[in-house]
């Protein structure tokens, strides 16, 4: 018997309307988006608009109408020191080389501002153009409900691996638009060095390039090229992807294949293995006993490894993701409500972002069926059905792309080192668990698992499991 395992993409071909599209294709496929130029200081921020200047002796009544003859608005005396406001129009460095040639002024320098702590904000500019134009699409990256990789992106920066640097994550999937061969193109927000060598069990060769989407889709939402002035932005931007296509053009595989990948990418070093994948609801393991062993295998040599819990909205989760060691991983809604489509159950690990519309949850105030539905995930892929044009398109919701937030995050756990060297498959299983990001009305373990994956609360130093140094 053979048996498939259907993508969790919604209208992968219809959905992606002509218009968006063609939209998307122009903003991607032009000249890059320079950022406007800054008037700022030199350490990057807004430009001062005081000085503070330091005097040998207490400021006298001279130095008083001095300063207001300079057109300098505003002092705060304290013992010697000054700070003096600049009216508009008066020039920050005019100022201060006058002040700076007084002999009693021992030092004059701008009022440097500072801004709060916090995550990169990378300039990546989504559709429309504008820096920083991807936190208008990627709510499931910096919204209310999102899994704060800003502040994430600051913690692994702190941690000496940006955006999980040096980790490799396994895609088994459709394949990867990782590189430029015959008809095939590399996808615009990926660097050439950002892949390791995969393999093809689709076509039997080592160009596992895709001819689907989904699984560029799924690559990019783990490791898209960020703060680079194009596109949208990848949760472990610093991580290796290890291209394994699995599933055919039609985003169809059969369980002996999927098996071969698995154990490849176990063999090939390999960190995190993400299955974007589902077999329908009738499976059990006794009809992938293949599948279940290289699953077991990868647990065996410390292989971590992510499934979608299926779309069906069913209260069981579908394999492979059912089986055990594998991290299942529900879809949540950018209202926060526990997406119509995902499946539940007591097997469920935790939650992603997926996209689409809320569950009908009465007793979770954040659910509100009645209302229109949240937005799709989004990343660059495929605009259409060539493996050469590349957008944004909608479209795009599921368990599917729930999951490699979870698998992102992963890696970027073992790249901050907050569980040490070498954290084991367990280790960071239970890190996820404890960080995430309690939802529903309380006690709903079965809807939401442990929760909605917190990225930054993963990577932060201290906590559950943390080791210290």
């Amino acid at each position: 018997m053979t048996l498939r395992s259907p993508l969790s993409l919604r209208g992968a071909s219809a959905s992606r309307a002509p218009t968006l599209a063609a939209c998307c294709a122009a903003v991607l496929t032009g000249a890059l988006v320079a950022a406007p130029a800054a008037h700022a200081s030199p350490s990057g921020g807004p430009a001062p608009r005081a000085i503070v200047v330091r005097y040998a002796a207490r400021v006298s009544r001279a130095d008083g109408a001095l300063a207001h003859d300079a057109r300098l608005l505003h002092s705060v005396a304290a013992a010697r020191t000054r700070v003096v406001r600049l009216r508009p129009g008066v020039g920050l460095t005019g100022e201060l080389r006058r002040l700076r040639a007084q002999r009693d002024v021992v030092w004059a320098v701008p009022d440097y501002i500072a801004h709060a702590a916090g995550g990169l904000v990378p300039n990546d500019p989504g559709m429309g153009g504008a820096v920083k134009g991807w936190e208008q699409l990627q709510w499931n990256f910096a919204g209310q409900f999102g899994v704060d990789a800003p502040d994430a992106w600051a913690n692994l920066a702190a941690a000496g691996a940006p955006g999980g640097k040096d980790v490799t994550v396994a895609v088994l999937d459709t394949g990867v638009a990782y590189a430029d061969r015959g008809r095939f193109r590399r996808s615009p927000d990926f660097g050439r060095f950002q892949f390791v060598h995969g393999y093809d069990f689709v076509a039997k060769n080592r160009f596992p390039n895709d001819r689907n989407g989904h699984g560029t889709f799924v690559a990019a939402t783990i490791a898209e090229a960020t703060n680079n002035r194009y596109g949208l932005t990848g949760l472990a931007y610093g991580a290796r992807i290890m291209p394994v296509r699995v599933l055919d053009s039609g985003g169809e595989g059969e369980a002996s294949t999927i098996a071969k990948g698995v154990v490849f990418a176990a063999r090939h070093g390999a960190q995190v293995i993400n299955l974007s994948l589902e077999f329908s609801p009738g499976v059990t393991a006794s009809d992938i006993p293949e599948l279940i062993d290289a699953l077991r295998y990868a647990h065996r040599r410390g292989v971590l490894v992510v499934g979608a819990a299926g779309n069906e909205g069913h209260t069981a989760i579908a394999y492979p993701a059912r089986a055990p060691y594998v991290i299942s991983v529900g879809a949540t809604t950018e209202h926060g409500c526990l997406a119509a489509y995902s499946n539940d159950g007591s097997s469920l690990t935790l939650v992603a972002p997926g996209g689409g519309p809320d569950a009908d949850l009465p007793s979770d105030p954040n659910c509100h069926p009645e209302l229109p539905s949240g937005r799709d995930i989004f990343q660059v892929t495929f605009s259409g059905s060539s493996p050469r044009a590349f957008g944004i398109p909608s479209g795009y919701e599921g368990t599917s792309m729930a999951t490699p937030h979870v698998t992102a995050t992963a890696a970027l756990i073992i790249a901050s080192r907050v569980l040490g060297r070498h954290p084991s498959p367990a280790q960071i299983t239970a890190r996820l668990r404890a960080t995430a990001r309690k939802l529903g009305g309380g006690g709903d373990e079965r809807l939401y698992g442990a929760g909605l994956v917190d990225a930054a609360a993963a990577t932060t130093r201290g906590g559950p499991g943390a080791v210290a140094g």
